[in-house]
């Protein structure tokens, strides 16, 4: 199967899909709706958990660092997984593991075990990275001109379970209660259940396997391409530099995300919010970084990647800005610095991982979008575990000014590279 590389004026690509990647998108949007309440729970409670077990604000990050190391690990494993075997595979194996680690995180909670905890954690980070990753599976059948939608279509599946998620909080704490479980572990009760279903989902409808089918289409037009005497059809010539800037967007935008958002909620509850309203800001911030997808695809198919990484770099200075500047008490200002955070990181996923589709062979994708989400989950767990210190030892608005000026970097990447690499 022929694939095209990225132009200024993608939409005006013939769109060539075959009929299995509409089946494909509606399995994994049904996945990640499920996954997503799963993602969102954890991320709303894990550093007030952290916090209630060791006592120290200061460690408050370490469970975001902890399960993006995690996801560090996965995301090297699902992509091998996936490379060998199949999206089908790979992704039903991450899920599964970061249902695991939420049980194991109850068990710790009951037990009062930190060190459980910590690992259970690190184990729960395969529920990121496979979430993260299906936004891969969406493009592997898609049209080069419709691969940035592709993308988004995935990613905007989340939003339903991650906005539920965070907003199931003060339920879940009132099961796990009535269970004689803390509360603060009661959401992790709704991410195993959440990741095992999306895990089983992917198993059992996730056929034809997306990666084999495009593997097997790409054969086979080459195949009938050397019968007929024509030259067989080139696939996308691997861009090294390319690669590289794709990587610097997307690990860039994850670190500032990462950072801000962890400690925006214990930032809440130390200036007198309940953690409903954390997890009000943190349903705002989640949605705003799935909802926008389709709008994000649709600028990168429309306009390019460049355009809108750069979009994404000035989009999360703001999100730096308004945040540092915004009062303790205001939870509407706390909910639109966190809304821009979740736009810039959007804008920044979805361009970054076009730009990699179009800049990878097929015979080495998944290796390669693994290893870059590597990059990404290790940026994440630098942020994570640095936004404790940095709020500890300076303030909240700090972190976020400097979250924001280092994201600056996206646009200064951009404009080193020229433009004529990322269209060639």
């Amino acid at each position: 199967m022929a694939r095209s590389t990225t132009s200024p004026a993608r939409s005006s690509v013939a769109v060539v899909e075959p009929p299995e990647q509409r089946r494909t998108l509606m399995v994994l949007v049904t996945a990640q709706v499920l996954s997503g309440a799963g993602l969102a729970a954890g991320i709303t409670v894990g550093a007030l958990l952290a916090q209630d077990m060791l006592g120290a604000t200061s460690l408050a990050g370490l469970p975001s660092a902890l399960f993006t190391i995690g996801s560090a690990g996965a995301a090297v494993t699902v992509g091998r997984v996936s490379q060998r075997a199949g999206r089908r595979a790979g992704l039903s194996l991450g899920y599964v593991a970061g249902a695991l680690g939420s049980v194991g995180v109850v068990v710790a909670a009951v037990l009062d075990s930190v060190p459980l905890l910590f690992a259970a954690l690190f184990v729960y980070g395969a529920g990121t990275a496979t979430n993260l990753q299906a936004r891969y599976a969406g493009a592997d059948l898609a049209a080069p001109s419709r691969r940035g939608r592709a993308v988004s279509t995935v990613l905007v599946a989340t939003t339903l379970g991650a906005v539920v998620g965070p907003n199931l909080v003060t339920v879940m704490g009132a099961v796990a209660a009535g269970l004689g479980i803390p509360r603060l572990a009661g959401p992790f009760i709704l991410a195993a259940a959440a990741y095992g279903a999306a895990g089983v989902v992917l198993w059992v409808l996730l056929r034809p396997d997306p990666l084999v089918r495009a593997r097997e289409l790409a054969a086979t037009e080459a195949a009938e391409a050397r019968a007929d005497g024509r030259a067989a059809p080139l696939d996308v010539v691997a861009r090294p530099r390319v690669v590289l800037l794709a990587g610097t967007v997307m690990v860039v935008s994850q670190l500032v995300m990462v950072a801000i958002m962890t400690m925006t909620p214990v930032h809440m509850l130390a200036h007198g919010h309940g953690v409903a309203a954390a997890g009000l800001v943190i349903a705002v911030h989640v949605g705003a970084m799935y909802l926008p997808s389709p709008l994000s695809g649709w600028l990168v198919d429309r306009f390019g990647a460049l355009p809108v990484s750069a979009a994404a770099g000035v989009t999360l200075l703001a999100a730096g800005v308004v945040a540092s500047t915004a009062p303790a008490h205001s939870v509407p200002a706390l909910a639109v610095a966190l809304a821009l955070l979740g736009l810039g990181w959007s804008l920044g996923l979805v361009s970054g991982t076009a730009m990699l589709g179009d800049a990878v062979p097929l015979a080495d994708r998944a290796k390669t979008q693994g290893s870059i989400d590597l990059a990404i989950a290790v940026a994440g767990a630098g942020g994570g575990m640095a936004s404790g210190f940095v709020v500890a030892s300076t303030s909240y608005a700090t972190l976020s000014l400097a979250g924001g000026v280092l994201a600056l970097a996206i646009v200064a990447a951009v404009a080193v590279l020229p433009r004529r690499h990322v269209e060639a």
